[in-house]
């Protein structure tokens, strides 16, 4: 393990950095970009036949939505309380399964038993998929709420997965011009955690950090050197693998004592947040024998 700094490259020239705050998901792109980067890194991982399963995963999200109904999005009186009183307008608290949201859990459901998986993984499919209402509800619930049961994991991985396909579908609905900060930590579309954050290439946008959420896919903007779930700007430091790529490392602050990773997709330009995250499981497994806790959440690394 070793420690850094991180710092903008002054050599960066003629690209001047003006970011909107938020940039919302293609629903089709960012599964499918996913399933591409999973498969990359299935290839070279020590725990590649789990990055495959996840890559199939994601393959299956991107090809669902084909002719799914329209999800129910939020009427203009509730977004207008949302841009008055900073809240996101996509409120996981409150979230009522609606007709998009059965039939993205039938789609996936009837078609996750295609893929190829553990004995495990296929018996915590059956599970879900005989859930009643009130079972299954009360796994969106706990999904949303970040309170998975350590005794059912692997029911809640299916559960996440079909939850970021709707809320991909209703960030992408959204208007990212409307959108502002709801707080320190907090996605501006739905208000969860962010999985992880990138130093983009984006033209326009090189060198700029944004986080991005593990639910809705949504990008947000923060400043770098800056932790990101309690907002203080000392003791931030970073720790990487030693011999790494320089592509990932942890942002550890000493304020909250948590960390979020960094990826730095303006060094490697495949990078995708939820699947780096998952396949560089090694530095969280490092960062476990110090003092600072996980502050990043993806529902695929449940139990770490």
């Amino acid at each position: 393990m070793t420690e850094d700094t991180d710092r903008p490259d002054p050599t960066v020239i003629g690209d001047v950095a003006a970011p909107p705050f938020a940039r919302l998901p293609d629903p089709h792109q960012i599964f499918i970009d996913r399933a591409l980067r999973l498969r990359a890194l299935a290839e070279r991982s020590e725990i590649g036949p789990y990055l495959r399963f996840l890559s199939d995963l994601a393959e299956l999200q991107y090809r669902i939505q084909d002719d799914l109904p329209e999800p129910a999005m939020p009427d203009e009186a509730a977004l207008a309380r949302a841009r008055t009183h900073g809240m996101p307008p996509l409120d996981r608290t409150g979230f009522t399964p609606d007709a998009a949201f059965a039939a993205t859990f039938d789609r996936f459901t009837g078609a996750a038993a295609e893929i190829a998986m553990p004995p495990a993984a296929a018996e915590a499919l059956e599970r879900v998929c005989a859930a009643g209402r009130a079972q299954g509800e009360g796994m969106v619930r706990a999904v949303l709420a970040g309170t998975i049961p350590a005794d059912a994991l692997a029911e809640h991985v299916y559960v996440a997965a079909i939850l970021q396909v709707h809320f991909v579908r209703l960030a992408a609905r959204l208007d990212a011009a409307a959108l502002g900060p709801v707080g320190d930590g907090a996605c501006p579309c739905c208000g969860g955690p962010p999985v992880s954050t990138m130093v983009v290439g984006w033209r326009g946008m090189h060198s700029t950090r944004f986080c991005a959420c593990s639910l809705c896919g949504t990008y947000w903007h923060q400043v770098r050197i800056k932790c990101v779930l309690c907002g203080s700007t000392k003791g931030i430091g970073y720790q990487e693998v030693e011999g790494g790529a320089g592509t990932v490392k942890a942002e550890t602050c000493d304020s909250c004592h948590r960390y979020v990773k960094v990826l730095y997709q303006v060094k490697q330009a495949d990078l995708e947040p939820v699947a780096d995250d998952a396949a560089s499981l090694g530095l969280d497994l490092l960062m476990q024998q110090g003092e600072y806790e996980r502050g990043g959440f993806n529902p695929f690394l449940l139990g770490y």
